[in-house]
């Protein structure tokens, strides 16, 4: 089923339409009204001036100025870009809740320059765990078909427990420099002084079609009549800075020990969820070496599965050996971007790379995921000879890399509200950190101040598909499949040169496809790398920005490209650096910052 170009409101009057009169029967069409709702979880609110800043020590990129200052005044301290982070997004969760949160997950990947030897990169999986009362039938009605996507955001069954706090914790203990007292601060006053509501949650809450229905959210974002409150509206949240302030007192574990912990809980549960205490008090972020892959002359280093970090590389990879066989320049006249000829290449590998995620992306800790056949030389040769000149028409199917199991490919193509950051500090380390709470707003359900995620829905709803097992079906203690793919850059003399990463569901995938293409193809400008016109391929039609050009959209058509023009709003932070100069920049299409010294 291709899915014509909304604007957002129409999007949304369609989304509701197609779930509230769905035949239970269908559970194909309900898939499809789940997938376009989960297409616009966070709209874009226009674009914002460009946020750029170069420096010599330091340099931070967050989505929101007072996040970027709350982090680098961590720095101007002697804190590391942990603390930063740590600071950054407990300010988020305050000014940017509708996208992440100390309620929902995310991925962490951190480089460490080592003298004489290549930079050593660490990855933390931080990502939500289903409770152990979950099945497979979790989003499925009584008679066996799936749910709409607001069925299963009800009752808080799409809760899953919080991973951010855990990830930060680990974090911090292996390179935090100042206590959680000191990081917490910033967000701790502004809780209780007011932060004004920004122009993008003002915009996002007043369409929201669930906001006014949550008990718990709209007394927050909401006035008496109803209404968002406008912009500049002195926004206090006293709940959340009571709960940092127990966290900066206590320690991060109090999140997941004690009475805080038990109050999460049962306020969960009385709202439906299943999360028992053991559930939440077991849960641990994963810490792994980063999963890294020789592209060009760089080592191109992310957080593995069930991250997109695999495919991100995959996809790369694929166009740069396709390139590799091209005559044509890869990059355009002005060399700002990539060729017309080496965008078709990169997007028929998005269209390459996504086949084989949609098959078998999903926890490797509960099923397998041949991320070691999907990323060797052999197979990653065999897959790139498939880019031809002209666009494949239709869905390609997935590969069958070494150590591939049977399974289904799955039919969801998953969106989620998210927010990503990027630092490196005065002692050259590098951090990129991706977090989300899924749904714009989550799951509504607001407890202690903090949003909740809906991250179970990040699962398949259908066990099966085709007779076949989903790899990325619900079970109990599994983490869902996620785009976010944090990403760090080496270069040939082992330093780190770029760090990125960008929100946008599964649409992360090409956005991060993109920039770090342009970035290996010679755009080393960190500010038009996150303005570059976005084009994605998701094994379907080619999605592009219009202000990709008219003339690049129509040699793309030329090339047999189902192209749709379409408003996306990536939101990457990147930094890069240059001989001995950091240059930080936000992606305008979001309310971000670049900051340093």
């Amino acid at each position: 089923m291709r899915l014509p170009a909304l604007s957002t409101l129409a999007a949304i009057g369609l989304i509701l339409s197609a779930c509230s009169h769905q035949p239970a029967s269908d559970t194909a069409a309900v898939l499809a009204a789940n997938a376009l709702r989960q297409a616009t979880p966070e709209a874009g609110s226009g674009r914002y001036p460009l946020s750029t800043m170069t420096s010599a020590n330091a340099m931070v990129v967050t989505a929101h100025p007072l996040a970027t200052e709350a982090a680098l005044t961590m720095l101007r301290a002697g804190g590391s870009a942990i603390d930063a982070a740590i600071a950054a997004q407990a300010m988020l969760g305050l000014v940017e809740p509708q996208s992440s949160g100390f309620g929902g997950g995310g991925f962490m990947v951190f480089a460490e320059p080592l003298r004489e030897k290549t930079a050593r990169v660490t990855a933390i999986d931080g990502r939500e765990t289903a409770p152990a009362a979950t099945t497979d039938r979790r989003f499925l009605r009584a008679d066996g078909q799936a749910m709409a996507f607001d069925e299963a955001l009800a009752n808080a069954r799409a809760v899953g427990v919080p991973g951010v706090v855990s990830m930060l914790d680990l974090a911090h203990q292996r390179w935090g420099k100042l206590p959680w007292q000191t990081l917490l601060a910033p967000a701790i006053e502004a809780a209780r002084k007011g932060v004004p509501v920004s122009h993008r949650l003002h915009t996002l809450s007043a369409t929201d079609p669930l906001l006014a229905r949550s008990k718990t959210l709209a007394p927050l974002l909401l006035n008496r009549s109803g209404k968002a409150w406008p912009t500049g509206h002195l926004l206090k949240n006293p709940a959340y800075a009571e709960l940092l302030e127990t966290l900066a007192k206590e320690g991060p574990s109090a999140f997941y020990q004690g009475k805080l912990a038990k109050r999460f809980v049962r306020e969960l549960r009385a709202a439906g969820s299943d999360i028992t205490d053991s559930d939440w008090s077991s849960y641990s972020a994963d810490v792994t070496p980063a999963l890294c892959l020789p592209i060009a002359s760089f080592n191109a280093c992310s957080a593995s599965a069930p991250s997109g970090g695999f495919s991100v590389l995959e996809m790369v990879s694929l166009w740069q050996r396709h390139q590799q066989t091209q005559r044509g320049p890869v990059l355009n006249t002005l060399g700002n971007d990539l060729s017309t000829d080496s965008l078709h290449g990169l997007l028929e590998a998005e269209r390459l790379g996504f086949a084989d995620r949609q098959r078998y992306g999903a926890d490797p800790r509960k099923v397998v995921v041949p991320v070691s056949g999907l990323l060797s030389h052999y197979y990653l040769n065999q897959r790139a000879r498939l880019i031809e000149d002209l666009a494949a028409q239709g869905a390609v199917p997935a590969g069958t890399p070494h150590g591939a199991k049977v399974s289904a490919t799955d039919g969801q193509i998953l969106e989620y509200g998210t927010s990503h950051i990027s630092i490196v500090d005065t002692q050259g380390r590098w951090l990129a950190m991706t977090s989300s709470i899924e749904d714009r707003f989550g799951s509504r359900l607001l407890i202690r101040g903090v949003l909740m995620n809906n991250q179970l829905t990040d699962f398949s709803f259908v066990p099966t598909q085709s007779n076949l097992p989903v790899a990325n079906r619900v079970g109990p203690g599994k983490r869902p499949r996620s785009a976010m793919s944090p990403t760090v850059l080496i270069n040939d003399e082992g330093r780190p040169v770029l760090a990125m990463g960008s929100p946008g569901g599964s649409r992360i995938l090409g956005f991060n496809a993109r920039v770090l293409s342009a970035y290996i193809a010679g755009v080393h400008d960190a500010s038009k790398l996150v303005s570059l016109p976005m084009a994605l391929n998701r094994n379907g039609p080619t999605e592009v920005e219009r202000t990709l050009g008219r003339d690049a959209i129509a040699e793309l058509k030329a090339r047999g490209h189902d192209v749709k023009v379409v408003e996306m709003a990536s939101g990457h932070g990147v930094i890069v650096r240059r001989g001995s100069i950091l240059q930080g920049a936000a992606d305008p299409r979001r309310e971000g910052q670049a900051a340093g010294f």
